[in-house]
């Protein structure tokens, strides 16, 4: 990333969330791209920042028009300012004549910002004429949204090919992002623990069967840990289960004892008679619920083996809650999770919290300064995990 008086055409991830009066309520994906921006700005270059936000063309207006006032990118551009610390300009189009206009305008230095690029169905269909105009306006391109690095999207990768090898870099973050997922699936310090959680097993079966060719210890939690329970032969309750994936949960099974890993489910759970936080509660082991009863949460001998596990690990991939974290009542075993992995990595442990709600909870606990790196990327960082290439990655390294 060694261009200087250059305008340089930035992909980053400013798909922030907004409360009902569209002010941000969590600024960490605009800070973690300032690094990259502020490099490029002290190379003397001008920047022209694009992004999406949101799924605007999935939650069009009643009559069928995009909900500009909703999705526009407008909601963010004083936090930029003020994180930058220098003004930033606003294109009420992205490859429209606002957009080329001030693109063209712009000296070195100063900042434009983009519209949505998701206003245009193009940029999900990956559109080449479309990534061709956005390419016009730069002489370099930058990618640092890791966050979208799994999408084939005009903006993310097919706007690449426009650029030569020396005019197209990773950003900063993009590059922490690959050099600690590496770490991870290349050459992890060892006993390497995996967590893995979340409502599915659906949702996880390649990064599952990833992880048994590379870890020590798989620990499985959340609403899939049912699915194991009922594979095995036990009683859940009227828990979270995926009945079609019965036979897949037993071929998991076997195949982490084939491989050698100790797969460890929770022994015990925080069971509810509804499912809401005013429930009644009770601990219960996992694998004989009752009927009208659900796990939703792990229990005491859970997160003390669990922890176990965890602090005597060398290398921690973390992906997914262990519960409904979001309701107070179950979100205990979450928290225990957290603070294992934050004590491991206080006695010299890397640890990689995955994406996605994990980060949510890392950061609940308020325990984020003390774990090794916190990606930016659910989706990209578990396609990365599963082994799949990320197309914002290949239309960089790729000749």
């Amino acid at each position: 990333m060694n261009f200087s008086n250059s305008k340089v055409l930035i992909r980053v991830d400013f798909n922030v969330p907004l409360d009902g009066a569209n002010k941000i309520t969590d600024d960490t994906r605009i800070e973690a791209a300032i690094p990259t921006l502020k490099q490029l700005l002290e190379k003397n270059n001008a920047l022209i920042i694009m992004s999406h936000l949101g799924r605007p063309q999935k939650k069009k207006n009643e009559d069928g028009s995009i909900n500009v006032k909703k999705f526009t990118l407008q909601h963010v551009v004083s936090r930029l300012a003020t994180l930058l610390g220098t003004p930033v300009h606003f294109a009420t189009d992205t490859v429209g004549e606002d957009a080329t206009q001030k693109a063209d305008a712009l000296q070195a230095g100063e900042v434009l910002l983009l519209e949505n690029t998701r206003f245009h169905s193009e940029e999900a269909a990956g559109d080449e004429a479309f990534a061709k105009q956005l390419a016009k306006m730069g002489d370099v391109y930058v990618n640092d949204a890791f966050g979208t690095a799994h999408r084939a999207h005009a903006s993310t990768a097919t706007i690449a090919q426009f650029f030569p090898k020396d005019k197209k870099a990773f950003g900063l973050l993009m590059k922490r992002e690959l050099e600690n997922a590496e770490k991870v699936v290349k050459n992890p310090s060892r006993p390497f623990t995996a967590i893995v959680g979340g409502a599915k097993v659906s949702d996880k079966i390649m990064l599952i069967k990833q992880l048994l060719e590379k870890v020590d210890n798989i620990i499985i939690g959340g609403g899939m840990a049912y699915t194991f329970m009922k594979a095995k032969g036990g009683t859940i309750g009227t828990s979270l289960v995926e009945l079609d994936k019965i036979v897949l949960a037993n071929e998991l099974v076997e195949l982490a004892k084939e491989k050698d890993v100790n797969l460890y489910l929770p022994e015990d759970s925080i069971i509810a008679d509804s499912f809401n936080k005013e429930a009644n509660t009770k601990t219960n082991n996992s694998d004989a619920i009752e009927e009208g009863w659900m796990g939703l949460d792990i229990g005491e001998k859970a997160r003390n083996e669990f922890a176990s596990v965890i602090e005597s690990s060398k290398t921690i991939l973390w992906n997914g809650p262990m519960g409904v974290f979001e309701m107070e009542p179950f979100a205990g075993g979450t928290r225990a999770v957290a603070h294992a992995v934050a004590f491991a990595t206080s006695q010299g442990a890397f640890s990689l919290i995955g994406g996605g709600d994990s980060v949510a909870a890392i950061n609940q606990s308020g325990l984020e300064e003390q774990v090794s790196f916190i990606s930016t990327g659910g989706g990209a960082m578990l396609e990365y995990l599963e082994g799949k290439e990320l197309p914002g990655v290949a239309g960089i390294t790729k000749e």
